[in-house]
């Protein structure tokens, strides 16, 4: 067993996979109790009517090569979310192991170990130095129980990239000590690239993308979780076994041809103008105090009314996400950049507030 494995719940390690009807699209299937008839509102290539191919070889195979990895390494699922309960159920036991946090950060994390029962410990990251990660404090808070630390980066809420160096020193220490997840969500939108590399070098390290936002398939619902092939065969144990619907597969594989890759590329370029482009505009409101450099698609933002602010954008249709409630922001908002009209609308709104 490698080091890695020896980090995860026992149970999970000698958990037998569901059996899943077996998938052979040469034969007539008979065998998973199925409608043999399409429904007529099915526009879908494979069938609605036949349950999907448990983790698709052709969307693995394709997130591989998007993202750079073996097959292997890839575990496809609903979102990063799906990626994060899954990675907290197979390391964490209830009431007696724990996960670190880094908030602001994004809230997924401690729902997912919430749910389970695992404990929470919260290093915050140094806002006097733009959100860094305090690798000191996190390596401080890991005892025997810390099964997983979570890092995002660029961050959500705050925008910022972790300084690489303080993410590897975590990740040196804690060799076969702790699971580490750099969430990767926003990394398109970032002028530094991926962690991906890494993986060759940190069993332990795990990294999460997803199609929902520069890929623009929030609706689809698809993720993937990138780490050694233990880990990921681990956590195919648990997946239930058709998560990923053959809309989304057939959406993913759409949006992945060299076309359509080409388009998201100008719309990434697009929305990284237009970042800079209201951040500039933003921090000339009376009421903004502060505009955060963000490498993500959004901004944090300060004010000294932040509640007249989030009226304002009502007035004008639009809504932008009230962050009050989390540590050290509450007085910010986070505005998601949408397209030139209406950032336009939204810079008028506030303006006028």
């Amino acid at each position: 067993m490698s080091s890695v494995l020896e980090l995860a719940r026992p149970e999970i390690v000698a958990l037998s996979p569901y059996s899943a009807a077996r998938w052979d699209p040469a034969l007539v299937r008979l065998h998973a109790n199925e409608n043999p008839w399409r429904s007529a509102a099915d526009g879908t290539r494979a069938g609605l009517n036949r349950y999907p191919e448990p983790q698709s070889s052709e969307l693995v195979e394709r997130l591989a090569a998007l993202y750079g990895v073996s097959p292997g390494q890839v575990l496809a699922g609903r979102g990063s979310d799906e990626g994060i309960d899954l990675l907290v159920r197979a390391f964490c036991r209830a009431g007696r192991d724990r996960i670190v946090v880094c908030p602001p950060t994004f809230a997924m994390y401690r729902f997912a170990a919430d749910v389970q029962g695992a404990a929470v410990v919260d290093v915050p990251l140094r806002a006097a130095e733009g959100f860094a990660l305090d690798a000191d404090a996190v390596l401080a808070a890991c005892t025997e129980s810390t099964k997983i630390v979570f890092l995002c980066s660029p961050n959500n809420p705050t925008g910022n990239l972790l300084d690489r160096d303080a993410i590897e020193r975590v990740l040196c220490t804690l060799t076969g000590r702790a699971l580490v997840v750099v969430d990767e969500a926003y990394v398109e939108f970032a002028s530094a690239g991926s962690l991906v590399p890494w993986l060759a070098r940190f069993p332990h390290l795990a990294i999460l993308r997803t199609l929902s936002k520069a890929y623009g398939l929030a609706g689809a619902r698809c993720g993937a979780v990138l780490a050694s092939p233990e880990v990921t065969e681990l956590l195919r144990r648990m997946i239930p076994p058709y998560a990923v619907t053959v809309q989304t597969v057939e959406a993913v594989l759409d949006a992945l041809q060299p076309a359509r890759l080409e388009e998201m590329r100008r719309h990434v370029a697009q929305l990284c103008a237009e970042r800079e482009r209201v951040a500039a505009r933003l921090a000339l409101v009376p009421l903004v105090t502060r505009v955060w450099p963000s490498a993500a698609n959004f901004l944090l933002v300060g004010s000294t009314d932040p509640g007249r602010l989030l009226e304002a954008g009502i007035r004008g249709g639009l809504l932008v996400r009230d962050v009050r409630r989390q540590p050290g922001l509450a007085q910010c908002l986070r505005v998601t950049i949408g397209t030139p009209e209406q950032n336009d609308r939204l810079l008028a709104s506030l303006e006028a507030a």
